[in-house]
């Protein structure tokens, strides 16, 4: 039993950006190669058995594992992995991929024997190898696809440790042991039972009562010191850096936010020094950052990150650049408008609450708007916004992850300010191409600096501190930097 503190929009893992799918739906699936639970970013088959990589770097061939079942009782084959992998390399008219822009290095793909899939690139990718181990790339019955590309949205058919038994929405969600899991011996649960809980005082009172064993997302730190001081040696925490932050995406095509003037002072308004003390005491945001992870092998250097707008350390000053920017671009003084919020109390509460008061202090007159999941995503993906929360978390630490949402909206529709960038488009091809770390890292840092600083497309917030504390009785979950991963539940076990 575990709290989910969403509801997905669909099922379909390769449309979809939330977690609301990963934690419910991602028990019925399997991947290509996934991330070791025990030792990430360690990478293992699921499906695949073995694979090879051809010395120009241009080849991927893996065999399959023999005897797989989709929990029909059909046979999984190469032909599933060819058809799942092309719906998200180039999808059909009408199919949603959020993830196409990072397989582009893909030029064909074959199944010459039902046991073996060969990947054929256009040029070298260093991304490759761990880019098979999305945790989002759930490989589908290619029957079920030839009927219906539209099939994994509303149904579940996976090869994964749980067949699905029902789903109640604004309840819970259900899955019972696959008894033809192709990993002999697991999952060691009979079943799982996720319960729907928007509110954090009521997933903590689930775990404190012990109706619930574990949120897999994570908690406050003051909701975990409450579940300790409540349970103590019945709970155990497990924290880590979060490859997760939230960030304000602008609308580009509504004035006054397309003059860029307004929206680097949007940006130069927000403290995120100040800023990331007050919200580590009370929630989850931490480490000031730009797009791609602090500390992390591409992240920018302090000393280069408080060059960019609103990363000063100097608040006060920023915010009066902030104010002259909107005079000159001739915005009054107590302009209005709508900032639309998620209704996931943490961290989008104490964010959206952070910037509101960051851009009051610079004469903006802010109106928030709070939306259900499906509704969010609705008006998201419409751009029906003036300036609305955006989100990105990922599984690893990968540029081609963390910037891909930022290219021209022809090129990835997650690009919700809807804008066309070429010069970004530019950059980002060269540094997925760049085989040398350090010059991906140089070309990475200026495309960073052209989303944040020259266009201000966005407003980040601080990066995230993942922090679950749960049941002494479950076993066998290893914490990670993404809420993505170790989520099929396959290994996990509850003692007495």
């Amino acid at each position: 039993m575990y709290v989910v503190s969403a509801e997905p929009p669909s099922f379909d893992g390769h449309k979809e950006t939330t977690f609301a799918v990963i934690h419910p739906v991602s028990p019925h699936y399997s991947t290509l190669l996934k991330f070791d639970p025990d030792n990430y970013p360690k990478l293992v088959g699921d499906l695949a058995e073995s694979w090879t990589v051809s010395p120009d770097g241009l080849t991927y061939t893996f065999k399959l594992r023999d005897g797989v079942k989709f929990h029909d009782g059909s046979s999984m084959t190469s032909r599933d992995v060819k058809v799942s992998y092309e719906r998200i390399v180039k999808p059909p008219e009408g199919i949603v991929s959020a993830r196409k822009q990072s397989y582009g290095a893909i030029d064909a793909i074959d199944a010459s024997d039902p046991r073996t899939v060969v990947f054929k690139l256009k040029y070298v990718s260093p991304a490759m190898l761990s880019l098979f181990a999305s945790p989002w790339n759930y490989i589908y019955s290619a029957a079920a696809l030839d009927k219906d590309q539209k099939f994994p949205e509303k149904n579940i058919l996976g090869t994964g440790p749980f067949t699905f038994v029902e789903y109640v929405p604004g309840s819970h969600w259900v899955g019972k042991r696959f008894d033809d899991y192709f990993d002999k011996g697991k999952p060691y649960l009979d079943s799982f039972r996720a319960l729907f809980i928007r509110e954090t005082s009521t997933q903590e009172a689930a775990i404190r009562g012990e109706r619930a064993h574990v949120e897999f997302r994570g908690f406050t730190p003051q909701a975990r010191d409450d579940i300790v001081k409540a349970l103590g040696d019945k709970i155990v925490v497990q924290e880590s850096p979060w490859i997760g932050d939230l960030f304000a995406t602008i609308n580009v095509n509504k004035p006054p936010f397309d003059d860029v003037r307004v929206r680097r002072a949007l940006t130069l308004a927000v403290d995120r020094w100040a800023g990331g003390q007050t919200l580590a005491a009370i929630s989850l945001p931490k480490i000031p950052g730009g797009l791609v992870r602090p500390g992390g092998p591409f992240g920018m250097p302090e000393s280069e990150l408080v060059k960019i707008a609103g990363f000063s350390k100097d608040g006060n000053a920023a915010k009066a650049q902030a104010r002259a920017l909107l005079k000159e671009a001739g915005v009054a003084d107590g302009f209005s408008f709508v900032y639309k919020n998620r209704d996931i109390p943490s961290p989008y509460e104490p964010v959206s609450v952070f910037l509101i008061d960051q851009w009051r202090k610079v004469g903006l007159n802010v109106t928030q708007q709070v939306l259900e999941t499906t509704a969010y995503f609705n008006d998201i993906r419409s751009g029906n916004f003036d300036v609305v929360i955006d989100f990105q978390a990922d599984y690893m630490d990968e540029p081609d992850l963390h910037l891909g949402k930022f290219l021209s909206v022809d090129r990835n529709s997650g690009n919700y300010a809807k804008y066309t960038d070429r010069t970004l488009d530019d950059l980002y091809d060269k540094q997925t191409r760049e085989i040398d770390p350090e010059k991906r890292k140089q070309l990475v840092w200026e495309f960073e600096r052209r989303v944040l600083d020259e266009q201000a497309y966005c407003v980040m917030t601080p990066w995230w501190q993942r922090i679950v504390p749960h049941s002494a009785k479950m076993k066998g979950w290893k914490i990670s930097p993404s809420h993505y991963l170790n989520q099929n539940l396959a290994t996990i076990w509850l003692t007495a």
